[in-house]
């Protein structure tokens, strides 16, 4: 296995720069309007400038909030207690979504574990877009990882750029006035004493040759153009059609001079003001006269735009079959309100989804937590063996959680602990927890 240059490292940072831009604009909700004619686009202007019919963050969101984890336990079985606690000291717990949403979103995301000041581990949860590993073609192995970000200076303006390389031995901070990391000089090395690169990526991989993940919205993205294009159409249509416009005959039109931005009369080649022809009766006029006997009034029969809701729910219908997500993600709910039962088998093809994930990304939290433990109590990170636990992701109300946990416990397949534990109810052999300390230690001379 040949180790990777810094160059190749922060080239595994570039070429994935533009596929993260343009994710992270659908995720936001801010991707351009596609599938406009140009004359489309000219008639519009700039009052529909972003329409986004966000379903890329509901794609994301519905799953992330299924993939929760509740814990760890050993090739026993047992429950990690110590490395629970870490988990729950890094704020893993709180910051654990965010790499799920992250990984979904654009494809990966990692985790870097290290030491605090008092040998504790702690953990913090990065972007694709500053984060990259570099993995052995064969093994699949991480055999290096790289941190990069620019400084900001008071001003708001961009300064210097830092290097953080992470290999099995050392861990290189690099720091630069440029981009370019072959430019950069050497500032700290430190020895990496668990002999394993410290960064865990979270990929969100179907296939084993997705080196750099895909994101779960990946197969939305034509849907969802196509939905804000004829919600661009349909605002198009309200905005110019949807309004009845009215007509009158035998009327005489009136003449206004025509003039510039400074209010001066606009003239032509001849010098002679230039008068165009305006109609007498005002838009916002709710009277209006005609002298002429003959005259009359009527109204253009406004815009019909059911025809764009059944164009829109067609659409929705298709992301509902890529996606998984149920009818009742996407409003296409009927007037009758789903039951229970209903409701869990629409969302059978989410829940599989999200499974799936729990299986892609277990793999990931247990090498977190036996990182966590090499920090803690020393050794190598081969010899711990961690295994994740997860919530389950099915949609469940507390009473049928309460009595399928019940049912278990009775059948003697979960033990009492277990059963508290699924339940969410605090183990009262534990007794009340003693409160934390906070140990201030005074500066000379304070008081």
């Amino acid at each position: 296995m040949n180790e990777p240059t810094n160059a190749e490292l922060d080239q595994a940072l570039n070429v994935r720069a533009p596929a993260l831009h343009r994710l992270g604009q659908y995720y936001a909700g801010e991707q351009p309007l596609a599938y406009l004619s140009p004359e489309a686009r000219k008639a519009i202007g700039q009052r529909f400038d972003r329409i986004a019919v966000n379903l890329p963050r509901l794609a994301v969101s519905a799953i992330a909030e299924r993939l929760r984890v509740t814990g760890f336990a050993g090739a026993d079985g047992q429950r990690l207690t110590e490395l629970w606690a870490a988990w729950v000291r890094s704020d893993l717990d709180q910051t654990s979504p965010q790499a799920h949403r992250e990984a979904l979103a654009t494809g990966e995301s990692s985790v870097i574990v290290w030491a605090n000041a008092a040998g504790k581990a702690v953990a913090s949860v990065e972007s694709g877009a500053q984060v990259a590993v570099y993995r052995d073609a064969g093994s699949h192995e991480v055999l290096a990882a790289v941190k990069r970000w620019t400084e900001l200076r008071p001003d708001g303006t961009e300064g210097a750029t830092r290097w953080v390389i992470y290999r099995p031995d050392r861990i290189e901070h690099l720091i630069g006035d440029g981009a370019q990391i072959t430019a950069a000089r050497l500032v700290q090395t430190v020895d990496n004493p668990l002999l394993a690169v410290p960064v865990v990526p979270l990929t969100n991989s179907d296939r084993p040759l997705d080196t750099f993940g895909v994101s779960e919205f990946s197969d939305l993205i034509p849907v969802v153009d196509g939905i804000n294009k004829l919600t661009a159409d349909m605002l198009t249509a309200s905005e110019f059609g949807a309004r009845p416009r009215r007509w009158a005959t035998g009327l005489e039109l009136a003449e206004e001079v025509r003039r510039d931005e400074d209010g001066n009369p606009v003239l032509d080649e001849d010098g002679e003001e230039v008068v165009d022809v305006v109609n007498p009766v005002g838009d916002n006029d709710r009277m209006m006269v005609n002298e002429a006997p003959e005259g009359k009034f009527g109204q253009l029969a406004g815009a019909d735009l059911a025809g764009y809701q059944t164009a829109v729910d067609v659409l929705l219908q298709q992301a509902s079959a890529v996606s998984g997500l149920p009818g009742h993600y996407l409003g296409l709910n009927t007037s009758v309100p789903a039951s229970a039962d209903a409701i869990r088998a629409a969302e059978a093809a989410l829940t599989a989804r999200a499974e799936a994930r729990q299986a892609v990304f277990g793999r990931a939290w247990e090498q977190v937590g036996r990182l966590i433990l090499a920090v803690e109590n020393g050794g190598e990170v081969s010899d711990y063996d961690v295994r994740v636990r997860w919530a389950d992701p099915a949609t469940r109300s507390a009473a049928q959680e309460a009595d399928a946990v019940t049912k278990l416990h009775a059948a003697g397949i979960l033990s009492t602990e277990e059963a508290r534990e699924r339940l969410g109810i605090e183990n009262p052999a534990a007794g009340p927890q003693p409160a934390p300390t906070t140990t201030v230690t005074l500066e000379e001379g304070a008081a």
